[in-house]
């Protein structure tokens, strides 16, 4: 018996958060998937996430919400990640950051599923332990659970992301990139049954430089000076990928791209920070 995993990229702002209320439960039934896991650490103003927009995600039929280096960008994460077990942040941060960086749940058919949220090294400026070495660790705990594991790889090189991609062959389901917004065309299952891609793309809008208003990120780019990173709001998109696991093994059975245009056009509600 298998299973289908739908993992949603980086969403972003209130235009990503409409995208997966206007698609996921489509997507669940076209595809009829198993379990809905989402980065969401920009689901709040295109940086940081919030009770409210974690809850709208939740609403909205995500199982599990990862994140990365932008994940206490609003105060209230801390207090939100020490109460809510299914929001992970990465599980190299040191062992005193509050919140957790695995978990393991249940679909509604009881097939339980274990999540870990990792944190790229090279060009992250975070205080983070090996991702490498910590996936070992965390493999261990969940591996007495359950057979299938889900990483989330959020990270700026493609060079760590491939090289734990090779690390973790046959001893996860997947694993799946994250952080750069860009999807990318190398989704494969790698020789000993994990499904690969180096990132799974960005939920929010097109129309725009990885989600930002393009003509403050040019502006940003000509002038060297600070300014507010507005978003975008035009050409929103869910991007992400299905990956199908045999139940049994653990082994993923097939990868594939997703790429679903949504509805409507959102202007963002909550206020970017600036940089």
């Amino acid at each position: 018996m298998s299973l289908k995993i739908l993992f949603i990229g980086d969403i972003v702002g209130s235009p990503g958060r409409a995208a997966v209320k206007a698609l996921v439960s489509k997507l669940r039934q076209r595809h009829g998937l198993n379990a809905v896991i989402a980065n969401a650490e920009n689901s709040a103003g295109g940086s940081g996430i919030t009770p409210r927009t974690a809850r709208d995600l939740f609403q909205s039929g995500c199982d599990v919400l990862t994140s990365g280096d932008h994940v206490w960008r609003r105060p209230d994460a801390i207090e939100l990640l020490q109460k809510e077990p299914n929001i992970l942040r990465p599980a190299n941060f040191p062992k005193v950051t509050p919140g957790k960086g695995s978990v393991v749940f249940k679909t509604e058919d009881g097939v339980k599923i274990g999540v870990i949220c990792l944190l790229g090294k090279v060009f992250i400026d975070a205080l983070v332990d090996s991702p490498f070495r910590t996936a070992e660790e965390e493999i261990k705990h969940l591996a007495q659970e359950t057979k299938i594991i889900i990483v989330d790889m959020h990270a700026e090189a493609t060079s760590e992301k491939v090289a734990i991609g090779w690390f973790l062959d046959g001893r996860v389901s997947a694993v799946l990139g994250t952080h750069t917004h860009i999807q990318t065309a190398d989704e494969r299952i790698l020789p000993h049954g994990t499904a690969y891609i180096t990132d799974v793309g960005m939920t929010g809008p097109y129309d725009s430089v990885i989600g930002r208003n393009k003509d403050r990120i040019i502006e940003r780019f000509l002038t060297g000076m600070p300014t507010r990173f507005e978003l975008g709001i035009n050409d929103v998109q869910l991007h992400g990928v299905i990956v199908t696991i045999d139940e049994k093994t653990g082994k993923a059975l097939k990868i594939e791209r997703v790429q679903e245009k949504a509805p409507v056009a959102v202007k963002d509600d909550e206020e970017a920070p600036a940089f």
